[in-house]
């Protein structure tokens, strides 16, 4: 239904309306920027509360507990639920509120310029009313002018005292009233004419037309508020997966709690390897009284303590003598100087300690093993092709890196000694060191130095690749392709990330890879400061390659990961 032909002579009403509906979509629209308001202030104050009750201390004194690591869970699933909720805001705030307010500037300058045609056309009209009824009135008054002066002029011509001439003035003067009034009526009915037309166009074309501009923006306006409704709920319910996901995140984290590994994890920190103490021995003090009274007094003292026979000792082997120093039962433990050796602590939790000094550093010794590694073979590729650098400049870098190497296992064997003294063993070095290496290549997550579980499974993609041991000093140095073995394990190495090749390479050496340029490689193994990068093909083949001739991107979920150009 058409406003131009049903509401042609609503000019007033329809401007009230149109008014009405652009205050409705401001008024919407501020709706909206308060709701997008609550949803950042509530995200603010959730990740504030996490903020608050996240663990502030070091991660070695961070608590083991399956309680204590699911609250975090569901303090990181509730960060993570704030972050859903900041999106939703961010999504109001420019579909919905935004959108809203550009909208509604243009509406109001649509609507003016609508309105602003609409009262042009009506003062057009009023102007063709008014000369219309200024040539009326002066037709009328030409009339009354006309009749009067014929009256004038029919009272002389019947008057015999009037003169001729009076007569002939009036005659003439009523033929000038009479030609005047048919110019009047000539004048008035062009004009009439004309005003009928112009009203004609006004009420059939122009109104029309004004009003279907109006009706279509104020159409318009109405299906933009129900787009922006459905915007509205979008914004929330694109968010409801995610949102679901954290919700059972935090379930998941509640089934994670176990009062047996809470309970296992008490034991294992606090057991101090002790043997619980004995009975106290029976001390007689009364062994060097005389005999006295009569004969037939009975004596209590054993018959082979009598006669000055020396009264029984405590014995200092016994197991009360041993530990009732170490009796901390209902009192405050002692506090005991920190020793390198860990002497200061129970057995069992000094064996725990060293053993994790000993993971410590045979994790820095394997670090040190590849920087050597990678500097020979970066001295090997250098006395291959001298254009890429200077092979002795890489000597005193590898002297250093054997020298922390020694200081290492000297490190790792003094405490091992300890260890060997705790678990009452007397091993070799070479046993010694080769458990210690067995537990290095251990993956990370699974048994925690302390001897707990944990169910960290993504640190195992990270464990270092076991590489051929380091020379002893007064050893030969191997071979400098010793690291082309590594090609030869049976597990292929994760991907780490993928490269493009900038420039071609023709892998002439052995242990490189040829490429081309543009040729997209995957990554297997960093830049470890060689200056190469171990990569894939498409095709499985494996090699290293310079990492100055790669564009490197890095997966987002690697740790550590850096991109070179």
């Amino acid at each position: 239904m058409s406003w131009g032909t049903e509401l042609w002579d609503q000019f007033e009403n329809l401007d009230k309306h149109t008014q009405w509906g652009i205050d409705f979509l401001e008024r919407y629209a501020k709706f909206v920027k308060e709701r997008l308001d609550i949803e950042q202030n509530y995200a603010k104050q959730l990740r504030n509360l996490v903020k608050k009750y996240c663990p502030k201390r070091a991660k070695d004194e961070e608590p083991r507990f399956t309680s204590c690591l699911s609250f975090n869970s569901v303090l990181n699933e509730l960060n993570d639920y704030a972050g859903q909720r900041e999106v939703v805001a961010e999504e109001m705030a420019h579909k919905v509120y935004g959108e809203l307010m550009r909208y509604s500037q243009d509406l109001k300058a649509e609507r003016k310029h609508h309105l602003q045609e609409g009262r042009k056309a009506q003062q057009h009209l009023d102007h063709c009313w008014k000369q219309m009824d200024n040539s009326k009135r002066k037709f009328e008054r030409e009339c009354r002018e006309a009749e009067k002066s014929q009256i004038t002029y029919d009272r002389l011509d019947n008057d015999i005292n009037a003169t001729k001439s009076e007569v002939e003035k009036a005659k003439a003067q009523f033929y000038l009233r009479n030609h005047m009034a048919d110019e009047s009526k000539n004048e008035y009915a062009a004009q009439l004419q004309n005003f009928n037309a112009e009203q004609w166009k006004h009420f059939n074309n122009a109104i029309p037309h004004i009003f279907k501009n109006l009706q279509d923006m104020d159409e318009r306006r109405t299906v933009k508020l129900g787009e922006t409704y459905r915007s509205f709920a979008e914004a929330e319910r694109r968010v409801i997966p995610i949102i679901s996901k954290c919700l059972e995140g935090m379930v998941s984290a509640a089934k994670a709690v176990d009062m047996r590994k809470d309970s296992l994890i008490v034991v294992e920190s606090f057991k101090s390897g002790f043997e619980p103490p004995g009975d106290f021995p029976f001390e007689d003090f009364s062994q060097n009284l005389s005999r006295a009274g009569s004969d037939g007094t009975i004596s209590n003292t054993p018959k082979g303590d009598r006669e000055g026979a020396p009264g029984p000792r405590t014995d200092p082997k016994h197991p009360m003598s041993r530990t009732k120093n170490k009796l901390w039962l209902f009192g405050k433990k002692p506090k005991a100087p920190s020793l390198e050796d860990f002497s200061h602590l129970p057995p069992e939790q000094r064996r725990k300690r060293l053993q994790l000094r000993i993971d410590e550093l045979s994790k820095e010794l394997q670090k040190e093993m590849d920087q050597r590694d990678a500097l020979n073979k970066m001295k090997d590729v250098y006395e291959k092709n001298p254009q890429m650098g200077d092979p002795s400049s890489l000597q005193p870098k590898i002297s250093e890196t054997i020298c922390n190497m020694e200081k290492l296992r000297s490190e790792i064997h003094k405490n091992e000694t300890w260890l060997s003294e705790v678990e009452g063993k007397q091993s070799s070095r070479g046993d010694r060191r080769h458990s210690a290496d067995n537990h290095h290549h251990t993956p990370q997550g699974r048994e925690s130095p302390e001897g707990s579980y944990t169910d960290d499974t993504s640190q195992e993609h990270h464990t270092p690749h076991k590489r051929p041991s380091p020379p002893q000093p007064g050893q030969p140095n191997p071979d400098p392709h010793e690291f082309d073995d590594e090609f030869d394990d049976d597990d292929p190495l994760p991907v780490l990330g993928h490269c493009k090749a900038l420039y071609s390479f023709d892998g002439q050496n052995e242990g490189t890879l040829v490429m081309a340029e543009d040729e997209v490689l995957y990554i297997i193994e960093e830049d470890k400061g060689d200056g190469w990068t171990r990569a894939r093909k498409q095709s499985g083949e494996e090699g290293y390659v310079p990492t100055s001739y790669v564009e490197i991107t890095m997966e987002k979920n690697c740790k550590g990961a850096v991109t070179y150009i």
